[in-house]
């Protein structure tokens, strides 16, 4: 009987203080922002789109210088009973120089075409940074949630533990009503404890693992160490704090005054939509290219030929030729009308590529916005009435249990649905946070000024056609 009530004396101590058991900690804490800022910087996408950015540049210088002038050199009119330079007055050593000149303005579009090309790397940067922004942010959440879950689990482990102990000497010592059922039920609520603590351990490697490869250190100018993956097996853990995140532009998604054309037109500053816009001036330039090919094609040639003296030794007088050449680009039907033609046609397919993506954007916000809010009633449902509310159950039965008036299995019912209403309440924290993460990706702006620019009238035109308001 003694040792039975010091036993409900320990249970009752440990649900009411909780035990927290520290699992082996790594030498390393990484935050959310010290996440983020470290796979920044070193993205090795970010360093390979800079020097593409270089090739695309370079090529433009290229593309506006004209084509080699091609030299000829040849002997003429060699008579072949006597191959003698002499004997015939037409017998020369001929050299010549042709160059020519692409159609129109062709050169001038073509470099100016991969200058404007060139423009979209920037953007693209822009992208992939957010990109990273929104990926690391969710593999650390995800990290820190099954982090945060294990803490949970090991924090009522040895509660659970207390209460097979006190079943399993009240059985032992026939007081109470425990049962030899209320003892197998609680060593088996340790046994499936155990196995979800594996499960979350599991869950937590692979977040781990999974976000290692946005931390790995890339150095351009060290490929040893770079390449050198053993050296750089980071074991860390993640914050045991969440971090505060906030909408970017809460103000356009407030019910009262949400309008679907307002946030479209902060969405065309993303810089995924500008890398479409520059795309369609890029393939803008390919008509006004196409329609170059009207035009003719010139090309001038020179050449000097040399005559060797006659056989009596009077001298021969050296010949010098110049001509022009071109086309004649008559036949455009099946040519040059069909190039011009496929241009257009390229053209306008970019267009709908822009539409495409906004429509796109805004049908994602408008989802990740409705879970955000279903998540942040949820939350408000856990901590104001479901967390209070299995806590006082949890209580209540122990207490009747302490007193004979309660049922053993009741008792570790009530435990189990607490535990389980803690993981359920962190999961819609981070489930929130992802939300957040999500939406703010989409309002990336691009805040550098841009050769294109749609006009306003435009704009508004295509969005009340395309969505209206709300």
């Amino acid at each position: 009987m003694y040792r039975f009530f010091i036993g409900l004396t320990k249970l009752s101590l440990g649900l009411t203080m909780g035990f927290f058991a520290l699992t082996s900690q790594a030498e390393n804490t990484v935050s959310l922002m010290q996440a983020i800022t470290i796979a920044e910087k070193n993205d090795p996408w970010l360093h390979g789109n800079r020097l593409t950015q270089q090739a695309v540049h370079q090529r433009s210088i290229a593309a506006g210088t004209l084509p080699d002038p091609k030299v000829s050199i040849g002997m003429m009119n060699l008579p072949v009973d006597s191959w003698n330079t002499e004997q015939e007055g037409m017998t020369q050593l001929k050299v010549g120089v042709a160059q020519m000149f692409p159609r129109g303005d062709s050169l001038a579009i073509k470099q100016n075409q991969l200058k404007l090309d060139a423009t979209k790397f920037p953007l693209m940067r822009k992208v992939r940074q957010a990109t990273v922004k929104s990926t690391v942010s969710q593999l650390w959440l995800d990290a820190f949630l099954a982090q945060r879950t294990i803490t949970l689990i090991e924090k009522d482990w040895a509660l659970f533990e207390q209460i097979a102990e006190v079943a399993q000497v009240s059985y032992s010592n026939v007081v109470g009503k425990t049962r030899q059922q209320d003892v197998i039920r609680a060593q088996l609520e340790i046994v499936q404890l155990e196995d979800r603590l594996m499960l979350e351990k599991q869950q937590l490697e692979t977040a781990i693992a999974r976000l290692n490869e946005w931390l790995h250190v890339y150095d351009p100018s060290n490929a040893a160490d770079t390449f050198d993956f053993d050296s750089q097996a980071l074991v860390f853990n993640v914050s045991s704090q969440l971090p505060d995140l906030r909408l970017t532009r809460p103000e356009l998604l407030k019910t009262a005054k949400y309008s679907r054309n307002r946030l479209a037109k902060v969405l065309l500053n993303h810089p995924a939509l500008r890398v479409i816009d520059v795309k369609q001036q890029v393939v803008e330039k390919n008509v006004v290219l196409a329609k170059q090919q009207y035009k003719p094609q010139w090309g001038v040639n020179a050449s000097y030929s040399y005559r060797d003296n006659m056989p009596s030794g009077d001298s021969r007088a050296d010949l010098f030729s110049v001509g022009v050449t071109f086309d004649l680009p008559l036949f455009t039907d099946n040519k040059q009308d069909k190039q011009v033609a496929a241009s257009i046609a390229e053209s306008a397919a970019v267009k709908t590529e822009k539409l495409l993506l906004t429509k796109q954007m805004i049908s994602a916000v408008e989802q990740e916005t409705r879970q955000l809010k279903r998540l942040s009633e949820r939350q408000k449902l856990y901590q104001q009435q479901l967390l209070k509310q299995t806590h006082n159950q949890a209580e209540a039965s122990l207490t009747a249990y302490t007193n004979d008036d309660g049922d053993f299995s009741e008792v570790v019912r009530a435990r189990i649905a607490q535990l389980n209403t803690k993981i359920a309440a962190l999961n819609i924290d981070v489930e929130a946070l992802k939300a957040v993460v999500r939406i703010n990706y989409f309002f990336t702006q691009d805040d550098e000024p841009h050769q294109y620019i749609p006009s306003q009238k435009n704009v508004n035109t295509v969005l009340s056609q395309q969505f209206g308001d709300q």
